[in-house]
């Protein structure tokens, strides 16, 4: 038992180190987003204020790119578990031919870098008059989370005997019927799961946000990016960023009892 405590008081300190090393730069940029770092009329550099995040609200370029990632985003999310969620269930309850292998390939070109597809990419979405456009990202983005959340949602559904489907077919239940009323609620934990990686993947991708947003459209993460010049004004940057971690952390907050549920799957 006197062993155990010098072992205890280790761990905890691997820990406290461990969670410093990580908040540090978190806390950092949290703190500069209140301080004026760059000469404004009567604020001196280096007070303390809400300056940065009212000059957020004032510019509609600043507002724009945060409306355009959550446009995006949550188109990204909403394609991703409609289509996920039959694609998902066929691949768990119904046997073809090459049925082991449609997960593989769609996780396949899930591993394909985003680069090497960003010129045929930008040249199918311009003839599709898609390029500039939050909608364009968000189907893209689709494109590549879509393979994940089948996955996810392919192992929640294989959890679930089969038994659970003829029970609710017998009672008289549709296949769209026992989607809504017994399915989605049985995988809720899955569908959580699902949605917070594709939202993660989304929210800080950069690649084809960059290629496609030529003159408007930008998302947040191009917005921050083109705040940097000559003459960064750090402390806006920093705030910016700090908005732009509210949606992610929002995000884990609700779905963080289902993330710990997902990760208990036997793979």
């Amino acid at each position: 038992m006197v062993a155990s405590v010098p072992k205890r008081l280790g761990r905890a300190l691997v820990l406290l180190v461990l969670a410093v090393f990580i908040l540090l730069p978190l806390a950092q940029t949290i703190l500069l987003g209140y301080i004026s770092t760059m000469p404004k009329t009567g604020m001196p550099i280096g007070s303390f204020s809400l300056i940065n995040y009212g000059n957020i609200v004032k510019s509609p370029v600043l507002l724009a790119s945060i409306g355009n990632s959550l446009t995006y985003v949550l188109l990204n999310v909403s394609l991703c578990l409609v289509a996920g969620l039959p694609a998902a269930y066929a691949l768990s309850r119904y046997r073809f031919v090459g049925d082991k292998h449609v997960l593989l390939m769609l996780l396949t070109f899930r591993l394909t870098p985003p680069v090497a597809l960003s010129l045929p990419v930008f040249l199918l979405f311009a003839e599709l008059n898609l390029v500039d456009s939050p909608i364009g990202i968000g189907l893209v983005h689709c494109l590549f989370n879509l393979p994940i959340a089948i996955w996810i949602l392919e192992r929640f559904i294989s959890e679930i005997p089969r038994a659970f489907d003829e029970t609710a077919f017998l009672d008289g239940h549709s296949l769209p019927g026992f989607f809504v009323k017994m399915l989605i609620p049985a995988i809720a934990p899955g569908i959580a799961v699902a949605a917070f990686f594709c939202f993660i993947f989304s929210w800080v991708e950069v690649v084809f946000a960059r290629i496609l947003t030529v003159t408007s459209g930008k998302p947040i993460t191009m917005a921050i990016n083109a705040m940097f010049t000559f003459q960064t004004d750090v402390g806006l940057v920093m705030a910016m960023t700090t908005l732009s971690l509210v949606p992610g952390v929002a995000m884990i907050y609700f779905v963080r009892n289902h993330i710990s549920k997902g990760f208990a799957v036997r793979v």
